[in-house]
């Protein structure tokens, strides 16, 4: 089973260097923890994750980045992945921004920087967060996902070749199931482009 990720995102290399030592620290055995210097690239990321159906925990973002906020990254981000914990980070107390952030993406903590000693300021908070996650997360199958229609031959041949040999597999109907629709959204496809 994939580890789950904790995301990080600054576009400062010496406190996304920092928030990524920290995190590694306690979290590294149980989780992956992935980093990127823009929302553009964690965004980028999180698509490629999504095709294949890694999970990802906690979002640890910085409010204050050129092109895209926190605030813009989490929203985007929330599309991907609804369930995941979100914590916002800035530098000095922005009373807009955290307001912004609450009503725009629900944010669940809103931390200020340095985050120094994080034992006491960083993961107390984190552990609570992860915890809750923990508390409502359903692992995603992991075996061979066969998207179909109910009466595709070729989506049958498949289902019945793996059963024959005792492969698990998952059948997703393109036409009733809504994973269906997210799985070919992921690579980009849309029901029309998909023939059987």
């Amino acid at each position: 089973m994939p580890k789950p990720v904790i995301f990080s995102v600054d576009d400062d290399p010496s406190v996304l260097q920092a928030i990524t030592r920290d995190l590694r620290k306690p979290y590294g055995e149980h989780y992956r923890i992935m980093r990127a210097n823009s929302g553009a690239d964690a965004l980028e990321a999180l698509r490629e994750l999504r095709k294949t159906n890694d999970p990802v925990a906690l979002f640890v973002v910085d409010q204050r980045m050129p092109q895209m906020t926190g605030v813009e990254f989490l929203g985007a981000a929330l599309r991907l992945y609804p369930d995941a914990k979100r914590v916002l980070l800035t530098a000095y107390a922005d009373t807009d921004a955290a307001i912004n952030a609450i009503n725009a993406v629900s944010i669940h903590y809103y931390l200020l920087k340095p985050w120094d000693p994080p034992e006491e300021k960083l993961y107390p908070v984190l552990d609570d967060l992860l915890e809750d996650w923990l508390a409502s997360y359903h692992p995603p199958f992991e075996g061979i996902r066969i998207l179909g229609h109910r009466w595709s031959p070729e989506a049958h041949a498949i289902k019945d070749f793996l059963a024959r040999n005792q492969v698990p597999y998952q059948y997703l109907d393109v036409d009733l199931d809504p994973e269906s629709r997210q799985v070919l959204a992921d690579f980009q496809l849309t029901q029309a482009q998909f023939h059987w």
